[in-house]
């Protein structure tokens, strides 16, 4: 017999197409593919296109797509083309919720956090676009007051989330928000742009306390000379009087106390970790920490001090 009339009986079509006899039958019962024939016993028989046709509802199935959607498409109710647009969006919107899921049970799993910071970091995880912005102008409100220049200090802070993050920048806007909602975090940080906004106040501006210790430090700290020793003394002896120059006062035991009162202040290493989260997020080249030169400045510092 050739092909035009060959006849399937479920158990012979379960096994040509790798169904199960159930699921065929269940096929069969709701239109999806029907029976060429039956037996003089009832019994369904099914030509050689059932078989393709099964092998692409299978396939249709794997791919995520309803029994009703189905039979549209196997009735040409709808198009294919149109219906996989319509899945393949939804399925970005599912994945992008699953992202979301995977970054805060990610951080979970880092971080051990306590049942409501677990909540709140999920929270954070499915603020909109437009939450997020909320979020960061508000805190930005509260450290970055309004002053001339205030706008370039604020571009140079602010996070920007893409429309498809990875999952890295889902963790690291998590961690950001977190401490974008931490009131010391923000005290200090208000505190650091204030002070920098006095100590560069001038024409042209000057360099403030912070920058001139790193400029110093680092050099050092690349060398490996340690801040205690004898090789560092030239090193802080330049930074004072680089520090009195820059802001007009003598290097005296007073401008010494201040200096090491204004680094020890400046020396936060959440500041670092929001840069680096920063970067992350707005896919920037990761910033050189300063926690490294702060520590090298304050310890050399406070051990001649203490001489």
């Amino acid at each position: 017999m050739d092909d035009g009339g060959t006849l399937y009986s479920i158990g012979e079509l379960a096994r040509q197409t790798g169904l199960t006899v159930k699921t065929i039958r269940f096929y069969s019962d709701h239109g999806i593919v029907t029976p060429a024939d039956r037996t003089p016993a009832g019994y369904r028989r099914y030509g050689t296109e059932a078989v393709a046709r099964l092998a692409f509802v299978r396939t249709l199935r794997e791919l995520g797509l309803g029994l009703d959607a189905i039979r549209q498409i196997l009735d040409r109710e709808l198009a294919l083309d149109e219906v996989a647009a319509q899945h393949a969006a939804a399925l970005d919107a599912q994945i992008a919720v699953l992202r979301l899921r995977r970054a805060v049970l990610t951080a979970v799993a880092r971080r051990r956090p306590t049942p409501e910071e677990t909540h709140r970091m999920h929270e954070l995880a499915r603020l909109s676009e437009t939450e997020r912005r909320r979020l960061v102008d508000d805190f930005l409100d509260g450290v970055v007051f309004e002053a001339p220049g205030s706008e370039g200090i604020r571009r140079s802070m602010t996070p920007e989330l893409p429309d498809r993050p990875t999952e890295e920048q889902l963790q690291a806007w998590v961690e950001l928000a977190e401490l974008t909602l931490d009131p010391d975090f923000r005290a200090d940080l208000r505190r650091t742009v204030e002070t920098h906004r006095s100590e560069a106040a001038g024409t042209p501006p000057r360099p403030d306390v912070v920058a001139l210790a790193r400029a110093h430090a680092e050099p050092a700290l690349a060398a490996g000379v340690a801040p205690e020793s004898p090789e560092a003394d030239p090193v802080v002896t330049a930074l004072r009087t680089h520090c009195a120059r820059t802001l007009d006062r003598p290097d005296d035991s007073t401008l010494r106390h201040h200096l090491l009162n204004r680094l020890e202040a400046a020396h936060d290493p959440r500041r670092d970790r929001y840069s680096e989260l920063l970067a992350v997020i707005n896919a920037w080249p990761a910033p050189s920490p300063l926690s490294p030169a702060l520590a090298w400045s304050t310890a050399a510092l406070r051990a001649r001090a203490a001489r």
